[in-house]
């Protein structure tokens, strides 16, 4: 099997059994992100506890990309300091998320991302 295709597995797998999938009832904070283009929607949920994220958890619907990496990034945050998620990039996300994705993909993947560093941010302010 090739590096390409031991990614699109992962996301497969992390589509067909997302992680930390559901809601979150003691939310520190919540973001609903939608993109208009393709119709994917994500509404993240985060719990903080002092200087951490103690628990994530998304609900959404869209394509196997958007959700995928929703599950993804909810299970790379759990346990990480507020700064060590601000220090995540886009780029690095897309390299643990796959392969080559074109620019339209890559805002499906994107989406959670997006949806992470805004409620970080607004947590550190």
């Amino acid at each position: 099997m090739t590096e390409e295709e031991i990614k699109a597995e992962i996301i497969l797998d992390h589509y067909r059994n997302p992680r930390n999938y559901g809601k979150l009832e003691n939310a520190t904070s919540a973001i609903t992100e939608y993109n208009p283009i393709c119709g994917d929607t994500v509404h993240m949920q985060i719990l903080f506890e002092g200087n951490a994220v103690r628990d994530a958890k998304f609900i959404g619907r869209g394509c196997s990309i958007s959700q995928a990496s929703a599950s993804m990034i909810t299970e790379m945050i759990k346990g990480k300091t507020v700064d060590e998620v601000m220090a995540m990039k886009k780029d690095d996300f897309l390299s643990v998320v796959g392969f080559n994705l074109g620019p339209a993909r890559e805002k499906c993947a994107l989406l959670s991302f997006n949806a992470v560093e805004k409620l970080v941010k607004g947590y550190k302010k």
